[in-house]
């Protein structure tokens, strides 16, 4: 999503404000975080990778570590497994192989190593120790569920037996608090049999979901599944400079934005080193999962509508909340204003704030915290947002400020077998 493009309409409309005085404020603070290509070995030093992890800094994490380290969430990732490497040693549950729970092959049911490396690598960007010079999880109390199901490419048909509603069902009976999909496709996956119930099932449990948009936008901009499912929260990646990844699919069904671009990530199942192209969107949903288990461990007593209300009320945009943007739907999550205020009003427990989007009959109404009188000290209207233009694109892109004593840094079938409902005819 590009900021400040509005899906109604289907218009992108520029942001607020001196687009060519933000883009500078922008480049100041983070052209040294622009990072070299890598191919790190497993075993270089910590500050190889971490170094690498350009986000950090700008998120205040060090800073969110000291109210919630995630300790007490589960996290679910559905993909092609977990692989345990140092940086995960203690970090990951007993899994399930969703295709063995479903007799579609013989094997273990809980033999969950990872067949791509891109399950661990979301699992290492929400929960990694960063021991052994792997990556530095942003929310490192949080232990990891492996959900393993087949690799599958973004426009490849599926088998209609495609076991997603048993990895969903799985996740949930496992303890999961969220779940995160690491895998995507343009047609709709795992529904076919018993998914719509899978996801429902999921809802009814308090379950939050989170997947990437898609990494295709290139290649006809598809709606991806599992993001574009009723109640599953889609991801968009951005960039050092704020930009959009020119890669990162938008619409409608697009939420919230991550980082997501140059960020390491394993190069395949080998697990020797670590590259920095591919999957941008899975690393923003891995990096908004980790943020979301950092609320909900801070707020034990919220439910997933509550913790999902604050990162959409405390988002970083430039745009109005009401007219979401197409690429970065209401902004780029920053769990760091929700941790900030040991008080802060979550809203209702049982309204969906994505009520319309998911085809729900009553939209929810703002909640207090919602509304920029009522913002507490450090949240979105005190923060100066700054636009970065994408290399490729006519969109302006965001980056955010992420604090009063920072610099204007970038961070800042039926049912469920159709793609999410516009926000706007």
């Amino acid at each position: 999503m590009k900021s400040g493009s509005s899906r109604r309409f289907g218009q992108r409309v520029p942001a607020q404000g001196s687009i060519g005085r933000r883009a500078r404020a922008v480049g100041v603070a983070v052209g040294v975080l622009a990072a070299a290509g890598i191919g790190l070995a497993p075993n270089a030093a910590a500050f190889d990778v971490q170094a690498q992890q350009w986000y950090l800094g700008p998120m205040q994490a060090e800073k969110m570590w000291q109210t919630s380290t995630g300790e007490g969430i589960k996290v679910a990732v559905i993909g092609t497994g977990v692989h345990e490497t140092p940086s995960l040693r203690g970090q990951v549950l007993q899994g399930v192989d969703a295709l063995v729970k479903d007799d579609l092959v013989k094997g273990s049911l809980t033999d969950t190593d990872d067949t791509t490396g891109q399950g661990t690598t979301a699992a290492e960007l929400i929960a990694g120790t960063g021991e052994g010079g792997g990556l530095k999880g942003l929310a490192p109390g949080v232990k990891i569920i492996p959900i393993r199901v087949p690799a599958v490419k973004h426009d490849e048909a599926p088998d209609p037996a495609y076991p997603l509603a048993t990895a969903v069902k799985a996740a949930v009976d496992s303890g999961a608090k969220i779940i995160d999909f690491t895998i995507g496709n343009q047609y709709v996956i795992g529904s076919q049999f018993g998914g719509d119930a899978a996801f429902k099932y999921a809802v009814e449990k308090g379950v939050l979901m989170i997947a990437g948009t898609g990494d295709n936008a290139k290649e006809g901009n598809k709606p991806q599944y599992p993001a574009a499912y009723p109640h599953v929260v889609g991801v968009a990646a951005f960039d050092t400079e704020g930009a959009v990844s020119p890669t990162s699919q938008y619409g409608s069904y697009t939420d919230l934005s991550a980082p997501g671009v140059r960020v390491p990530r394993w190069c395949d199942a080998t697990f020797e080193k670590y590259c920095q192209t591919g999957g941008d969107t899975v690393v923003a949903s891995a990096l908004a999962s980790a943020s979301a288990a950092l609320v909900w461990s801070a707020h034990p007593d919220w439910t997933a509508n509550q913790v999902l209300r604050s990162l959409i009320d405390t988002a970083g945009r430039n745009w109005a909340k009401d007219d979401p943007s197409a690429y970065q739907g209401y902004g780029s999550v920053r769990p760091r204003i929700v941790l900030a205020d040991p008080h802060y009003d979550a809203g209702p427990a049982d309204v969906n704030p994505l009520a319309a989007e998911d085809g729900e009959t009553t939209p929810p109404s703002p909640p207090a915290s919602a509304s920029p009188t009522t913002k507490t000290p450090g949240s979105q209207t005190e923060t100066t947002g700054a636009v970065a233009k994408p290399a490729d694109d006519d969109s302006n892109a965001l980056a955010i400020g992420v604090g009063a004593a920072a610099a204007v840094v970038v961070i800042g079938g039926a049912g469920y077998a159709v793609m999410r409902a516009r926000r706007a005819k």
